[in-house]
C-alpha cells in the first residue's frame, strides 16, 4: 500500500467519500454525514488529506486531519480533528486503517496540534475498536453530531510522553 497526500477535492477522494457516505446512510438509515468539509481545510499547514493505493493504483483508503481551536461547537485550543477515515470494504482486515492514523497522528503533531479528536458513531464497533485500541478514550461531544444519542467523540494527546 501506498499512502499519498492527495486534496480533498482530488477525484480519488470524491470517489471514496462518495463509498464512505453510502456506508454512513446504511448503517445510520439517514442521508449519510452532513458535516460542512471544504477541500481547503486540509492544506498544510492546517490539515492534511490522505489516500492510501493499492498494487494496481486503486485508491483503497482516505482520512484527513484539520485545524480546529475553541469553539461553540465544543472544540478546544489545539485540537486536529480526523474526518473521513474509511478503508473499502476489500481492503479492510490488513491494518490500513491503522497506519492512515499513525501517519494522520504524526502530521498534526509535526503542525504543533496537541490533541486529536474524532467523532464516530454507535453503529460503527470497527471504528470504536481501533481508535480503542489505539490509545483514543471518550470525551465529551462536539461538532456538527454533538447532540445526537449516537455520536461518540474521542480523543488522544498528541504530546510525547
Amino acid at each position: 500500500m501506498n499512502i499519498r497526500p492527495r486534496r480533498f477535492d482530488h477525484p480519488d477522494a470524491v470517489k471514496l467519500n462518495d463509498q464512505v457516505q453510502l456506508e454512513y446512510a446504511e448503517r445510520y438509515g439517514d442521508g449519510g454525514d452532513l458535516t460542512y468539509l471544504d477541500p481547503t481545510m486540509f492544506d498544510p499547514p492546517h490539515g492534511l488529506y490522505l489516500l492510501a493505493y493499492d498494487e494496481q493504483e486503486r485508491p483503497v483508503a482516505t482520512g484527513g486531519w484539520r485545524t480546529q481551536d475553541r469553539n461553540p461547537e465544543g472544540y478546544a485550543d489545539g485540537d486536529a480533528e480526523i474526518k473521513r477515515m474509511f478503508v473499502i470494504p476489500e481492503g479492510r482486515g490488513r491494518g490500513l486503517a491503522r497506519r492512515m492514523l499513525a501517519a494522520l497522528e504524526d502530521d498534526a503533531r509535526a503542525a504543533g496540534r496537541v490533541r486529536m479528536v474524532l467523532e464516530t458513531g454507535d453503529q460503527q464497533p470497527e471504528a470504536i475498536a481501533l481508535y480503542t485500541s489505539s490509545g483514543y478514550t471518550v470525551c465529551a461531544k462536539f461538532g456538527h453530531y454533538r447532540e445526537y444519542e449516537s455520536s461518540i467523540c474521542m480523543a488522544k494527546s498528541l504530546r510525547q510522553p
